[in-house]
């Protein structure tokens, strides 16, 4: 393997930068501390190594060429990402993690999320944020597994605790012109089954079949929420939804709710959980603090005079 070995070097592209961005070579090597000596040499030999001229002097001013202008943009690219890298390795010593990896139910509201994230990333010092959405089974397993940083999901897994984020109803909905909207309500068990049901997959590769909603033995599987409103708006089936993903559909009439003998509707709590608590970083540990800052439940409060 040929291994390609750099004509330049990054204190090079860092002059010419300094050249551009104070107006001159003597601005650019007072704020340097150099001189302005070799400001010019190290330019002048980036030039020759490159065979391209990326300055020239109008005046008594150094201006950029038309090929300097792109090579100059280019190298800004280059020298953020050696600070951003050499930033990193500084956060890693400091047990910052590089990377944090949420799971997320898909049930969990996304008007939730995106605040926490949009708050985290200015604080998040270059950790990348992997997402990746569960459901059911797949939810759990991203706990018990132990290969998530955080996991949002409905309930948690027997030897795990979890703060509470918020409540999420489910509700049957289907189209109005769908025939179960003509029938008498509330619906037996009995008469929803002989309809198609849309049914969400479980992200888990071995699904507790125990887990779910209410299951048609005629029904179709979708992997997203959306994909199934989808083929709800095309009159095709029956699903339990979350309430805050049909909302304006019922409020609108594009889809109404059904009544369910026993089951007006399903509440669940989304728990927030660490797996691995005792690995917790600082980044997570800080994620974690800002959803629940934003969490949207009313918790018990206790009054330690009343146990007196």
């Amino acid at each position: 393997m040929v291994v390609y070995r750099p004509k330049t070097t990054l204190e090079q592209w860092r002059i010419l930068q300094a050249v551009v961005d104070y107006g001159g070579y003597a601005q650019a090597a007072s704020a340097l501390n150099k001189s302005q000596s070799s400001l010019n040499h190290a330019v002048s030999k980036l030039q020759n190594m490159l065979n391209v001229q990326l300055l020239e002097v109008v005046g008594r001013k150094a201006v950029l060429t038309q090929a300097g202008e792109v090579m100059l943009r280019r190298s800004r690219d280059l020298t953020l990402n050696v600070q951003s890298l050499e930033q990193l390795a500084v956060n890693i010593n400091q047990d910052w993690e590089p990377e944090i990896i949420l799971c997320v139910d898909l049930a969990y509201p996304r008007e939730a999320l995106f605040p926490v994230l949009a708050e985290f990333l200015p604080m998040s010092r270059g950790s990348r944020i992997k997402i990746i959405d569960t459901v059911l089974t797949g939810s759990t397993e991203a706990v018990t597994s132990r290969e998530a940083d955080l996991v949002i999901l409905i309930d948690t897994p027997r030897g795990y605790l979890g703060e509470a984020l918020c409540h999420i109803e489910f509700v049957l909905v289907c189209h109005p012109d769908h025939e179960l909207a003509s029938l008498t309500q509330p619906l037996s068990t009995n008469t929803l089954s002989q309809y198609l049901q849309i049914v969400i997959k479980d992200t888990s590769e071995t699904p507790d079949e125990k887990t779910g909603w209410l299951k048609s033995e005629h029904r179709w599987t979708v992997s997203q929420f959306d994909t199934a409103i989808d083929l709800l708006l095309q009159k095709v089936g029956f699903c339990w939804l979350p309430k805050h993903k049909v909302t304006d559909l019922i409020a609108d009439k594009n889809l109404v709710h059904l009544q369910v003998e026993g089951s007006a509707f399903k509440q669940f709590t989304a728990f927030l959980v660490c797996p691995s608590p005792e690995q917790k970083g600082p980044g997570t540990a800080l994620l974690s603090q800002l959803f629940l800052q934003h969490r949207e439940i009313d918790l018990p409060s206790f009054d330690s005079s009343q146990n007196n």
